[in-house]
């Protein structure tokens, strides 16, 4: 007795190039769907980030109402900050009659477990930073957070000296951190007991955001001093 087997074609082949063209379109769908999601976020994102620095620089500078943003480009200039332009953004802050009370800059300084970095508040009239606020920090619980509620520490930062040298290009005296009860000039910070290291960074963001942005603050003064 014969058998007779019905043997069935083999599918056909997928044609390569529809196989790349249909996941050519799955990829520019999903990239145009990133790009969207992103362009959609991007204007919140921004007004997030405005409204909290907007908050720090108020806390520093206790009194302003309103702000006017600055870079200090890789020149040493001041420009009103703008999209393409680089550099360390300022914050000039106002009272409610419109009076400069002071401006906001910021550095960082290397500490125990990474970067220490530090909104200052600047006051022109004494030449001398007048308050701090740690914006990040990694340092120890218990010893880096002392950098802001220590009330000791923070009577440093009262009346830290960063006034310029006869040529107006950097700091007279070169803002450093010492140790704990040898404090002896008004450019020094005098260290936390047990948290040196921390200290330190807090001198180095101090000085890098002074040397940095004081001098041109104090050659824009009088454009800074205006609130529009």
């Amino acid at each position: 007795m014969t058998i007779e087997v019905e043997l069935q074609p083999p599918p056909a082949a997928t044609p390569t190039w529809a196989m790349l063209r249909t996941l050519g379109g799955i990829a520019m769908i999903s990239g145009l769907l990133v790009v969207v999601a992103y362009q959609t976020t991007l204007p919140m994102i921004a007004e997030k980030q405005r409204i909290l620095t907007e908050r720090l620089v108020f806390q520093v500078l206790p009194g302003a109402v309103s702000k006017r943003d600055f870079i200090v480009t890789e020149q040493g200039a001041l420009a009103p900050a703008g999209e393409g332009i680089a550099g360390d953004p300022i914050y000039a802050a106002y009272d409610a009659e419109g009076r400069l009370k002071g401006v906001a800059i910021s550095g960082t300084g290397s500490g125990y477990a990474g970067p220490v970095t530090v909104m200052f508040a600047y006051d022109p009239g004494c030449h001398c930073i007048v308050r701090s606020k740690v914006l990040k920090s990694n340092e120890t619980p218990g010893f880096g957070d002392k950098l802001d509620t220590d009330p000791e520490f923070l009577k440093n930062l009262e009346a830290l000296d960063a006034r310029l040298d006869v040529t107006g290009t950097a700091l007279a005296n070169p803002i450093v951190t010492v140790k704990h009860g040898t404090k002896t000039e008004p450019w020094q910070i005098d260290a936390i007991t047990g948290a040196t290291i921390s200290s330190r960074a807090m001198g180095k963001a101090a000085d890098q955001a002074a040397q940095r942005a004081v001098p041109a603050i104090q050659r824009e003064l009088t454009s800074l001093s205006q609130p529009n």
